[in-house]
């Protein structure tokens, strides 16, 4: 079992920066791909990127590439997400969630954190 809590989430101005860090409870952290999804007010949930148990491999969607990096320390249980250039069209609840390979289909994650809320102003 892991449990996930994701921080870090806040009101930034376009162009501005962030990093959400998910916090993970559980011995099995590193044997996990972790992803971050996002949903906008009114839409449905979206992969934003995710990255593999080593950290060795990620994958992006289009939107956040060269922007969004997504990295890991297993020795802290922790992944990140560093925000950069962040734009209105960003604004949402990010989610990150662990599961057993890196995709980006929600369904393949089995666990999930609560959401952090970032909102970016024009």
């Amino acid at each position: 079992q892991v449990q996930l809590v994701e921080s870090g989430g806040g009101l930034v101005q376009a162009g501005g920066s962030l990093r959400l860090s998910c916090a993970a409870s559980g011995r099995t952290f590193s044997s996990y791909a972790v992803g971050w999804f996002r949903q906008a007010p009114g839409k449905e949930r979206e992969f934003v990127t995710a990255i593999s148990w080593s950290g060795g491999f990620t994958r992006s969607a289009d939107s956040v590439k060269g922007r969004f990096t997504i990295s890991r320390d297993n020795t802290k249980n922790t992944a990140y997400l560093q925000m950069n250039s962040l734009k209105p069209e960003d604004t949402a609840v990010y989610y990150c969630a662990a599961g057993g390979r890196l995709t980006g289909w929600d369904t393949d994650y089995d666990y999930w954190g609560q959401g952090t809320r970032v909102t970016v102003s024009s």
